[in-house]
């Protein structure tokens, strides 16, 4: 069963944790043995932050009164897509560069899909730890970094999109921002991709035949399926060069498969390649050898 964040007010802390609870995904069908993730948070527990002492506290939201941090960056996964396969988890990096006056402490970080946090439909992946690594730029601005693990076992194929990525920066004198959709990131299908070139060896000016298969991992039926209908590049390299060059952009079937001819001319390798779309992750295949005689 899927779970959806929802938020609430953490006493005597004013940060805010993401809950997991129950939710809905009529519209969606799921495998039967799905797991939902464990409870995370989104937010700072109270117990963190004991390291401040409370007269240090006073005097910094005294120098610092009236004013609130700043989330300047945030970047996730590198700045690259997601990418998931059948089985398995990815640990995702996100890094949170906020400033304030008073120095920062702590950040937060949650990667969630729906109309907001509180979206009775939607779904989050939280952060690992329960306090963020931060490095400090300057006196005022430090980048605080993070992870998510994203398990292929919570997912269904609609999930491939785009998610939110909220941050939460915490400030030496206590005071917070916070923002559920700071930031974005790409969820992608893990593709796969075939070759093969025949026949081997083939005489200079004779037909080669080069098939294939397009397919990606399809997390609702347990498998890898075929990516019907998508444009895919044959290239080829000779025997001695480190450069592919495209020789024609050839269009999938319905299954996936692949199929075009050329004609034999020097030794060298063919290989597909396929670009990705915004569901399905690049790809190359690994080059056929080609012995022409």
């Amino acid at each position: 069963m899927r779970i959806r964040a929802t938020v609430a007010v953490v006493s005597g802390a004013l940060a805010l944790s993401a809950l997991a609870v129950p939710a809905s995904q009529a519209s969606q069908t799921a495998p039967s043995d799905r797991h939902a993730p464990a409870a995370g948070q989104y937010g700072f527990p109270e117990r963190q932050h004991t390291a401040v002492p409370q007269a240090k506290q006073r005097a910094l939201a005294a120098t610092a009164a009236n004013t609130a941090p700043v989330l300047n960056k945030i970047v996730v996964n590198g700045g690259k897509p997601i990418v998931v396969g059948l089985t398995g988890t990815k640990k995702v990096s996100v890094a949170i560069t906020a400033s304030d006056n008073s120095g920062i402490i702590d950040a937060a970080t949650i990667i969630w899909i729906g109309s907001t946090v509180e979206d009775p439909n939607g779904y989050a992946f939280y952060q690992n730890e329960d306090a963020a690594t931060c490095k400090a730029a300057s006196a005022t601005t430090s980048t605080c970094t993070l992870t998510v693990t994203v398990d292929s076992q919570e997912l269904i194929n609609t999930d491939a999109r785009t998610w939110k990525v909220g941050a939460i920066a915490l400030a030496k004198d206590q005071e917070i921002v916070r923002k559920d959709a700071f930031g974005s990131v790409q969820l992608q299908r893990l593709s796969r991709l075939t070759v093969n070139a025949a026949p081997e060896p083939v005489k200079k000016g004779k037909t080669i035949t080069v098939t294939g298969k397009l397919d990606r991992v399809n997390w609702d039926g347990g498998n890898y399926t075929g990516y019907a209908s998508q444009p895919v590049k044959l290239q080829f390299r000779k025997k001695n060069s480190t450069t592919y060059t495209t020789v024609k952009t050839v269009k999938g079937a319905t299954t996936g498969a692949l199929k075009t001819t050329v004609t034999a001319s020097v030794d060298g390798y063919y290989r597909w390649s396929y670009a990705g779309s915004a569901t399905t992750a690049p790809i190359n295949a690994t080059g056929d050898y080609i012995d022409v005689q």
